[in-house]
């Protein structure tokens, strides 16, 4: 995820098995960070902020 264009910022939490990013929204969008996730192996989605 961080290898995307945008990204600023990535926390895992293994135990949790949740990604937080921070990325500019002019750069990139939830479904390409997921994208990258799910091609390396981790599938993911996108939850809005505080979900």
């Amino acid at each position: 995820m961080a290898a995307v264009d945008g990204v600023g910022r990535v926390v895992v939490s293994f135990e949790a098995k949740t990604a937080t990013v921070t990325f500019d929204d002019a750069k990139t969008n939830p479904e390409a960070i997921a994208a990258a996730s799910s091609n390396a192996g981790y599938p993911a989605h996108a939850e809005p902020k505080g979900s």
